[in-house]
């Protein structure tokens, strides 16, 4: 074969042994073992260089296009639509998209070296890690929901600014249901939990924060009868007695980080919701309640995990017990 030969190192190391079993200053079996291979592979590739030289040293398949390379076309298609339709989106989200919308199936490695060739960096910039230990998930499904709502721009200007209201079950990490507000108000709440208790019946305890439309205000209090002050009974919201009337147990958060699943569901939500509401057009809130429903059954397939322990504590049983003495504790 004629042309210049180019040898790895690991190569040139396997040609400097051969070379010195040809001359006779080492033997077969101790070359083979030098090269950690078995002496019959090392007769071979002896009998290799001797009929056609150095080259037979190279690896056969210098040169030539990888069977799995990605081609010109489908790289470009890539780079086109991380510019024009899904511009924005991160690496991962993106990924994904791509195919469930374009059937083009690639890992999240090759889109992004793709991208990163054609100098596009994800958008979505990591924080670094805090040193915080999480809390333990309860172990089923149904136990505990953490509920919140967040005010955001999430149709980025081109419809009213508007309040996502959701759940977020604390021991699968599923959405059981959300849905957009004008505003974060009492009845959104009393919507939230309809849509939940509607399709997966009542949960035991939910978490929430010291909002007014969970917790009676200390102006309210003063302004209790005495009757009221003397009955013992401790003021409830309209929420709070929706709570009372479905056997719920009301827990409060004491800080936001308390709240950790459903804060880090926001900041999940802020990327890849708002992005598929951009992709689809959505400009309106009716058409965001409806384009949330179909997102949600994607996103608790993609991210939901199974609870340490099969059933689910809706039904009522013993765990009941355990949850609400653990809401009074707190």
């Amino acid at each position: 074969m004629e042309g210049k030969v180019t040898l790895s190192t690991r190569e040139q190391t396997r040609l400097m042994v051969i070379s010195e079993v040809e001359r006779g200053e080492v033997g077969g079996r101790e070359a083979a073992a030098v090269l950690g291979m078995s002496i019959r592979h090392f007769r071979r590739m002896v009998a290799a260089y001797r009929e056609d030289g150095v080259v037979a040293l190279a690896h056969g398949n210098r040169g030539r296009k990888p069977v799995n390379a990605i081609g010109e076309e489908i790289r470009q298609r890539v780079v086109d639509l991380a510019g024009s339709a899904y511009a924005g989106f991160n690496q991962q989200h993106f990924t994904e998209l791509l195919v469930e919308r374009e059937g083009i199936r690639l890992s999240r490695s090759s889109v992004r070296n793709i991208l990163l060739g054609a100098g596009i960096r994800s958008p979505r910039k990591r924080r670094p890690p805090k040193h915080r230990s999480r809390r333990e998930r309860y172990p089923k499904e149904g136990m505990l929901l953490q509920i919140d709502g967040s005010p955001h721009d999430w149709l980025q200007g081109r419809g009213p600014r508007m309040s996502l209201i959701g759940a977020i079950d604390d021991a699968t990490g599923k959405v059981p249901y959300a849905l957009f507000r004008e505003q974060e108000d009492s009845h959104g709440y009393f919507l939230l939990m309809k849509g939940i208790v509607s399709r997966y019946g009542i949960p035991v305890a939910v978490y929430h924060d010291r909002h007014s439309i969970f917790e009676v205000s200390p102006d309210d209090r003063e302004h209790q009868s005495v009757q009221e002050q003397l009955s013992g009974k401790p003021m409830l919201t309209q929420f709070g007695r929706l709570l009372a009337e479905l056997g719920i147990t009301p827990i409060s958060a004491r800080s936001p980080q308390a709240k950790g699943r459903i804060e880090r569901l926001w900041e999940t939500f802020q990327d890849r919701l708002v992005s598929e509401l951009r992709l689809a057009g959505i400009s309106t809130l009716e058409e965001a309640n409806r384009f949330l429903e179909g997102f949600l059954e994607r996103y608790n397939a993609r991210f939901a995990v199974p609870p340490e322990q099969s059933g689910s504590a809706r039904d009522r049983d013993p765990l009941l017990l355990q949850v609400r003495a653990h809401g009074r504790r707190r």
